[in-house]
């Protein structure tokens, strides 16, 4: 991987963030902090990112994590600023194969997605809780359960457990 970019992928876009004064880079199929002096602070696949939201106002895109890691915030304010947030965008879509919300109420919504590594084209599923989500709701974790059957029946991936 030279400068956060994996051999055979191709950088699509890069800003600079002016609140870790490191690059980030939006490659192919991943996305990576790379400081001035070439140290990877962090290369994440694309599906391991939620989402992001682009604050014009401020410069900000904040973006939000699968794992539920604190969101992480860059500052672009730089010539390639625009450029990064569409990439981020469209490669952040790309990831996404099917997604079904299961909403229960508040305090009772949680994410259901297929998502692919852009690299090896493989498919996962994910299950994204949403705030508030109680670990002991059987209900929804029931219904979380068919969308999981469901989704993975529509993609091909084989049944869970099997």
């Amino acid at each position: 991987m030279a400068a956060g970019v994996p051999a055979r992928d191709r950088l699509a876009a890069a800003a600079w963030d002016e609140l870790t004064q490191a690059w980030v880079l939006a490659s192919r199929t991943r996305l990576a902090v790379v400081a001035q002096d070439g140290e990877v602070r962090q290369s994440r696949r694309w599906l391991e990112v939620d989402g992001g939201a682009w604050d014009p106002d401020s410069d900000v895109l904040r973006v939000t994590w699968v794992d539920g890691t604190t969101p992480t915030r860059w500052k672009f304010t730089g010539p390639g600023a625009h450029t990064f947030t569409d990439v981020f965008r469209d490669r952040v879509n790309a990831s996404v194969v099917l997604v079904r919300e299961v909403d229960l109420g508040p305090g009772r919504r949680t994410r259901v997605a297929i998502r692919k590594d852009l690299a090896t084209r493989e498919l996962v599923d994910q299950v994204v809780p949403g705030r508030g989500v109680r670990p002991d709701d059987h209900e929804l974790r029931d219904q979380v359960a068919v969308a999981r059957t469901t989704l993975r029946d529509q993609t091909g991936l084989p049944p869970l457990g099997a």
